[in-house]
Formats: C-alpha cells, sequence, structure tokens
C-alpha cells in the first residue's frame, strides 16, 4: 500500500482537521493515522495524517499542489510525504561500532527502511561491515589542519549521492556550521545522556566515580549549539553499586543502539516535526 503523509504546523484556529479531512475524503482518500496536539503556551496546532493512495484521485506528484490552498489559508508549514519513497541516508562512524552494526541489521531485518547509500568515516576500522552488507565506505581521515577541507568533500559526496538524512552512529568529530546548514533538521546524533554533567574522555568512568544510579542515551537533531539540538529519543537504565565500569559501558551501548534506531525509525516514517529547539514526536 502506498499512503501520503501530511506533516503541518499552524497557528491554532477552528475548522483545521475538518479542511483537511474533508480534502482527503473528497479525492477519495481513506485516512488510515491522523494524530495531532496543541501547545497551548504557543498556540500552535501540530497534525500529522496518512491516507491510502490506492483509490485517491488525484495524481501522487500533484497532491502537494492541490493541497497547497487550504496550507495558505491556514498559513501553514506543512510537507507532504509518500510511503514509497525511501530517505536517501549515510551513516557516519568512528571506531565504535555497535551502533552501525545495530542500524544496518535493523535495516536488513526490515525494522526500519531506509535508503542506505554510503558509510562514511574518519578510520578505516569499519570498512569490513560496509563491505559485508555491501554499502559504499569513504574514508575521510580528519585532523585539525585538514577539517575544513575534508568537509567538503563529505558534503560534494553526499550532494552527489542526493543523501537526504545523516546519522552519526558515534561519530567521534564535531560537524561545522557549514556542514550543519547543509542538512538541518537532517542530521541525527546519538551520546550520553550523562552531558552537560559527565563532559570530554571517559563518561561513564566519570559517572562511576560519581555513584550515578541512573545511566541514560539521548538522539537528537544537530545544530550549531553542541550536543543541544531537538531531542528525539531517550531512554534509560537503572544502576546499582554492584554494577562496574565495564558494566556502566555495556549497558550504555545498549541503550545507545535502542535510542538511535527509535530516532531514526521516527524520522523515515515522518512522524517528527522540529518546533523551535523541541520536537513533536508522533506516535
Amino acid at each position: 500500500m502506498n499512503t501520503a503523509i501530511l506533516l503541518l504546523s499552524c497557528k491554532d484556529k477552528k475548522g483545521i482537521v475538518a479542511e483537511v479531512s474533508h480534502f482527503i475524503s473528497t479525492y477519495d482518500g481513506n485516512i488510515l493515522h491522523s494524530d495531532q496536539h496543541n501547545d497551548y503556551e504557543s498556540g500552535t496546532f501540530f497534525m500529522r495524517i496518512e491516507f491510502d493512495l490506492s483509490e485517491f484521485a488525484i495524481p501522487q506528484e500533484k497532491v502537494a499542489q492541490a493541497f497547497e490552498p487550504i496550507a495558505l489559508k491556514f498559513a501553514m508549514d506543512w510537507r507532504i510525504e509518500f510511503s514509497n519513497r525511501r530517505i536517501k541516508t549515510a551513516v557516519f562512524v568512528s571506531k565504535f561500532d555497535h551502533c552501525l552494526y545495530d542500524l544496518l541489521l535493523r535495516a536488513k531485518a526490515g525494522e526500519i527502511h531506509p535508503d542506505l547509500t554510503v558509510i562514511v568515516s574518519n578510520h578505516e576500522d569499519c570498512r569490513p561491515i560496509a563491505e559485508y552488507f555491501g554499502i559504499p565506505f569513504h574514508c575521510f581521515p580528519v585532523s585539525k589542519t585538514t577539517k575544513a577541507e575534508v568537509e567538503a568533500q563529505e558534503i560534494a559526496l553526499l550532494k552527489k549521492e542526493g543523501v537526504e538524512l545523516v546519522v552519526l552512529a558515534r561519530y567521534m568529530q564535531v560537524l561545522s556550521d557549514t556542514f550543519v546548514d547543509e542538512f538541518k533538521n537532517r542530521i541525527i546524533n546519538i551520546h550520553h545522556s550523562f552531558l552537560p554533567a559527565f563532559v570530554g574522555a571517559k563518561p561513564y568512568h566519570q559517572a562511576y566515580g560519581r555513584g550515578v544510579k541512573i545511566i541514560g542515551a539521548t538522539s537528537h537533531y544537530v545544530t550549531a549549539d553542541l550536543d543541544q539540538g531537538p531531542i528525539i529519543e531517550q531512554d534509560v537504565a537503572r544502576i546499582s553499586h554492584r554494577d562496574s565500569v565495564e558494566d556502566l559501558v555495556k549497558k550504555g551501548k545498549n541503550l545507545e543502539k535502542l535510542v538511535l534506531s527509535a530516532a531514526v525509525k521516527a524520522h523515515l516514517e515522518h512522524k517528527v516535526l522540529v518546533f523551535g529547539n523541541r520536537t513533536v514526536v508522533f506516535d
């Protein structure tokens, strides 16, 4: 089944749901999922509605044009996506491979549906993984003096391949503002949720030294403010005095895999709307 997914936000007014529903029913669309949210502090209305296109009277390539008068009427920030179009995705990774493996296996099992176009790294360690899964691998060693040049090469590669989503699967490099601006709200990162409490090297060792009782992971869109972008997904695990540093690392890696894959899945399924530095993530 091919479906259309309409995502929108605008100032809350009467009649928005009625207009959208009427548009779909008028052209013989069948609504499959509908979800909405009102942010009462800002007076903003959010909506995600998915409908079947099998009997829809308007061709897929003209659906957005047909909906535009309604969008203009309510001054919507909106877009229409289609389930039969897979998102071209690049995965960036350094030496830690657990998140990369998890994403590739979930894609192979059909749990997530990216068009995995390329794997990019600043080390050669993960090349055998890419080759095993049959995905092109590009290594760009980075140093302080070559960072700008390397990022220009990476951006050129991504544009050449038509990449729409960049997933940082434990990529241990800070992206420049130039890189981030090229893919606004289309770069997803994963990190331990100790931040900003335990910054720098060996966060799990630092947390162990403080006797933490909970650890976690956070996945968010990358912005110019380091690790401060809109959060998509988070999860936690309990810790006790019996857990060693190695235990914290193992539990942390597992959380990182789960949280990153959940965030990527939500993005691929067009369930995320960015609102300032926050997100609305529909079920």
